[in-house]
């Protein structure tokens, strides 16, 4: 799909009105009851949704993040990766004590533990094919992360991959651990990472369970974003995809993210309020 840019801001005529709507729900800290709008009917149309509403919110991008798009519905649409973005005052690094993440109450919240690639330098403008070998050139390192998936619209799951591409991939922030030593020479298998709710394990597995591993998510999204008019830049992190599983979380419970050989990556999650972002780290990126 060809790059759209559009100035303005939620209420401007020339934006869709779900991706005004979505915008103006995150920046209040509101729940969304039903989808604003008609479902979107193809990916062209989702992530054109995205991109209107990314061109009227009020940060830069630092990054992207990379969902799965399952089956049946990886056959429909011809591809099984899909992608958000990622905001600069939501990316944040690890930092002692922990600090908060945020959820939009009455929505959808939950945490993934990652595997972040830094791209290393700029993507070619209109270069929307990339092979694994390629990707791997740019990729500058890899790190342990934790992706905070929230929505301010609960069911944004429940209606297939173009209704989480229209609404930032239901990505709410990213926070980075330490880099992986000698990522590039590891098998993906012994990345094992553990997810703790409360003390509490909710997954275990390590990175080969993403398909193709995370160079693989890396490579698509340098693609998917090509295509939309948004090449990748040096230093914006990219997730890889949730290695353990997406665990549901509310305000009031702590998550860690652990891997063998790694600081783990502490937080607790809190309401967003009006104009929230998850900013609490200390050390921003």
């Amino acid at each position: 799909m060809a790059s759209t840019h559009l100035t303005g801001r939620p209420g401007n005529p020339a934006i869709d009105v779900r991706a005004a709507a979505f915008v103006e729900a995150r920046l209040a800290g509101r729940p969304l009851s039903d989808y604003p709008g008609a479902l979107p009917a193809s990916l062209a149309e989702a992530y054109l949704i995205q991109t209107q509403a990314i061109s009227i919110w009020p940060d830069r991008l630092a990054g992207w993040k990379v969902g799965r798009i399952n089956a049946p519905f990886d056959a429909t649409y011809g591809t099984d990766r899909l992608a958000g973005p990622i905001f600069s005052r939501q990316l944040t690094r690890t930092a002692e004590p922990a600090g908060n993440v945020f959820l939009f109450s009455g929505g959808f919240g939950a945490i993934e533990g990652e595997i972040v690639i830094e791209v290393g330098e700029d993507a070619p403008a209109g270069k929307t094919t990339w092979s694994l070998a390629e990707a791997s050139e740019i990729a500058a390192n890899a790190r342990l992360g934790a992706e905070i998936a929230s929505s301010p619209f609960a069911q944004i799951n429940d209606h297939g991959p173009l209704v989480t591409i229209s609404d930032f991939g239901n990505n709410n922030g990213l926070i980075l651990g330490g880099e992986i030593p000698s990522w590039r020479t590891a098998n993906p298998s012994s990345w094992r990472l553990r997810t703790l709710i409360d003390g509490v394990e909710a997954g275990a597995a390590d990175a080969s369970a993403i398909p193709g591993g995370p160079l693989e998510s890396f490579r698509a999204v340098l693609e998917i974003c090509a295509r939309q008019g948004h090449p990748l830049r040096r230093g914006m992190q990219i997730t890889t995809g949730a290695v353990t599983g997406v665990h549901p979380l509310r305000a009031g419970q702590t998550a860690r993210i652990e891997m063998a050989g790694m600081d783990p990556i502490t937080c607790t999650a809190a309401p967003a309020m009006a104009q929230q972002t998850n900013t609490a780290h200390k050390r921003p990126a």
